[in-house]
């Protein structure tokens, strides 16, 4: 699956479709060794613009006491009550997968509902009309 990263009016910088994405298409999962799972200890050690950054781009896990960063686009995703990638359980992954909602076209771009996986999700934070789809 190709994908960009670009200006979002969303928010910042987005990650946008580079092709025709069918319904139902592995989008992203969490891959040991790319992606890092770094604990709650270590992110508290970081300081400055080095932990700010960071938490903007990696998020506490639901699963346990430790933070994702995506190595790939995929952190790039901003998040929408009405996204067109949603969260999948997995049997054989500790983390969720996830899969297009819908059919997504070129230049389409990627949003997923942080509130599924992020621990420490605060939806008044989302309160813009740009969140809602």
């Amino acid at each position: 699956m190709k994908t960009k990263v670009g200006p979002s009016t969303i928010h910042g910088i987005g990650c946008f479709a580079d092709e025709f994405i069918p319904k139902g298409t592995l989008i992203w999962r969490f891959d040991e060794g790319f992606d890092q799972k770094i604990s709650v200890t270590q992110v508290s050690r970081l300081t400055g613009p080095g932990k700010e950054t960071f938490l903007k781009y990696g998020y506490l896990s639901k699963l346990g006491q430790y933070y994702v960063l995506c190595f790939d686009d995929a952190r790039f995703f901003n998040h929408s009550f009405a996204p067109n990638v949603t969260e999948m359980s997995s049997l054989d992954h500790e983390e969720p997968y996830d899969v297009a909602a819908k059919d997504i076209l070129p230049g389409e771009e990627l949003t997923c509902n942080y509130e599924l996986f992020e621990a420490d999700f605060n939806p008044a934070e989302y309160r813009d009309a740009s969140y809602f789809g």
